[in-house]
């Protein structure tokens, strides 16, 4: 379908506002391949405003590293400071200087997104300037709270759900932190290119490793076992966060599980690949083959067609067109940018500690704050786990298959951290 099938089904018919909103789907489709391919799954008007959330974080980081190695802090800082007071302006109702501000805008506005969720992200985004590593996991998980888990979060009103909202957050929110730990695993080479480490000084530690270790790696291009045990436990919390995710899928409107739990399975896959490799990050970078990809995604489509046909149905008999579907939450009053790098808790064990999923009622700071215990948290559908069965085959693979599953093609969850290739 195309750009302008997807505005119409949207009713978005301001003619610089399409544009705006062709823009961040042209981000989403060049830098994010397979969460753009789960997109694709969704209905037609709901995708906007995936390309405008998508396009946004995209956009936000590129402003940045696109300066080049040699820029300034300082220089960098100040397109920081651009962006957030062209996105405040924007988020408050102000016109926008820029078109893909001018779509995010739009769509919070549209769905209630609330503004915190945004100030988080420039909050991690303005981390990445100065910080560039992580002494423990919790402090890794506070920086992922606002380059992640505030992504998923915003997800949740765009997609719909069949439970009160405040219930899906959370899985919703370790998505997109499963996604990030994701990328973070595939891409250590790349980030020591740019100076940043995101594996945890403390999960290194813990198996003999350290920042120059890595570097040696990066620079032989070859293998060490105490980095190649620190990247194993990663894996591990990595498929933690993986698992606490994937009840969410349940908790979401019909014609929306498709895409989610194709994402799911797709970007879980570059975590197969990896061990699949033995942990060899040095000497390539994995994908999810297209042939994959198609395999995944073409089913979905059916299932996202027979879930379209049944609401039809639905409404059609009277039900009504938000039959099954909470209402959405009013916005909420932005948190305190300092408090998104607070500790969100300290890693007991690095070879044994699963990562909380994230608890999201506000704090008196105005953040989510993680739950202690992720043993609680059941699909909507109940203990069987997601309901659509392209996550239960995933899930029925074992964790550590001795063949691969396939990669991302060159891609980006919508968690964002670097720029693309």
């Amino acid at each position: 379908m195309s750009t302008a099938s997807e505005l119409d089904a949207a009713r978005i018919t301001d003619p610089a506002l399409r544009a705006a909103y062709a823009r961040c789907r042209a981000l989403h489709a060049r830098h994010g391949r397979t969460y753009y391919l789960a997109t694709r799954v969704l209905p037609p008007e709901r995708r906007p405003s995936v390309h405008a959330l998508y396009g946004f974080a995209r956009w936000v980081d590129d402003v940045v590293d696109d300066l080049g190695a040699e820029a300034a802090t300082a220089e960098r800082r100040a397109r920081i400071d651009a962006v957030e007071a062209d996105l405040r302006a924007a988020l408050a109702g102000g016109a926008a200087r820029h078109p893909v501000i001018a779509a995010l805008a739009h769509t919070a506005r549209r769905h209630a997104i609330p503004s915190g969720h945004f100030t988080a992200f420039m909050a991690s985004m303005r981390a990445d300037l100065t910080v560039d590593h992580y002494a423990t996991y919790a402090d890794l998980r506070g920086y992922m709270y606002g380059s992640a888990q505030v992504i998923g979060l915003q997800m949740v009103p765009v997609l719909g759900t069949v439970v009160p909202p405040e219930r899906a957050a959370p899985h919703a929110a370790a998505l997109g932190e499963a996604f990030q730990l994701t990328n973070f695993l595939r891409d250590v080479a790349e980030d020591l290119d740019r100076g940043r480490v995101y594996l945890p000084a403390d999960v290194l530690a813990a198996h003999g490793a350290d920042r120059d270790l890595l570097a040696h790696c990066r620079r032989t291009g070859t293998q060490d076992p105490r980095v190649r045990a620190a990247l194993a436990e990663m894996a591990r919390l990595n498929r933690g966060v993986y698992r606490i995710a994937e009840p969410g899928c349940a908790m979401l409107d019909p014609v929306a599980r498709p895409c989610i739990a194709t994402a799911l399975r797709l970007y879980r896959g570059i975590l197969d690949e990896i061990e699949a490799a033995d942990y060899d990050v040095w000497t390539r970078r994995h994908r999810v083959p297209t042939a994959r990809r198609l395999r995944v995604a073409v089913p979905a489509l059916g299932r996202a067609a027979v879930a379209r046909a049944a609401a039809r149905l639905r409404r059609a008999g009277g039900v009504g067109a938000g039959a099954g579907s909470w209402p959405v939450p009013a916005p909420r009053t932005a948190p305190d940018e300092a408090a998104t790098h607070e500790r969100v808790g300290r890693l007991p064990n690095a070879a044994t500690h699963r990562p909380p999923a994230p608890d999201c009622r506000p704090t008196s700071a105005g953040r989510p704050e993680p739950a202690p215990n992720p043993g609680g948290l059941r699909s909507a559908a109940g203990a069987a786990g997601p309901a659509d069965p392209a996550v239960r085959a995933d899930r029925a693979r074992p964790a550590d298959r001795a063949g691969p599953a396939g990669v991302a093609d060159r891609d980006e969850s919508p968690t964002v951290k670097e720029p693309p290739e």
